[in-house]
């Protein structure tokens, strides 16, 4: 039987444990996830990808079935390349559905061996965005709740004039 590889791209920008809700739980259905930082051309990020590639490695070092990745390009040949034909995504809201329909359908489109599998974040984390993080953290704010203690200790370091982060 072939190995059940599936690919969790995004920017994580940084990442957070509405993230490793979906890896975790993503791990109970495939033998090995991929998590792949992608190179985003219309997205500026507060951590550069080998920083993201590092807090990510050190979120999920104790699963070995988690491999860390970054790619340019096309998701769908990243995917062939991984030999891996699903691609992983979590969902929040409504909102986040139709961008990520399109999205689904256009990489089926590209390559019809692909799909996508739609994961709902858990309850505890319906809310939570890197973005909303990072603003958080920039304020001040304790962020002890959304994020792993590494990316924690690094948004402060890139805060380090915010009023405090506890």
């Amino acid at each position: 039987m072939s190995k059940r590889i599936a690919v969790y791209p995004g920017s994580f920008d940084p990442i957070t444990n509405g993230h490793l809700d979906i890896i975790l739980r993503g791990l109970n259905i495939f033998d090995e996830l991929i998590v792949a930082v992608a190179h985003n051309v219309a997205k500026t990020g507060l951590f550069s990808i080998d920083e993201r590639l590092d807090l990510i490695r050190e979120t999920v070092k104790d699963y070995p079935q988690v491999r860390v990745d970054t790619f340019k390009g096309l998701l769908v040949d990243y995917l062939t390349r991984q030999n891996a034909r699903i691609v992983l995504r979590g969902l929040r809201a409504v909102s986040d559905f139709e961008n990520e329909f399109q999205l689904a359908q256009m990489n089926h489109t590209m390559n019809t061996q692909l799909e996508t599998l739609f994961m709902m974040t858990s309850v505890s984390y319906g809310y939570l965005s890197s973005s909303i993080v990072k603003e958080v953290a920039a304020w001040g704010g304790d962020i002890d709740d959304f994020v792993p203690p590494c990316v924690k200790d690094a948004l402060k370091t890139k805060f380090p004039d915010a009023p405090r982060i506890d």
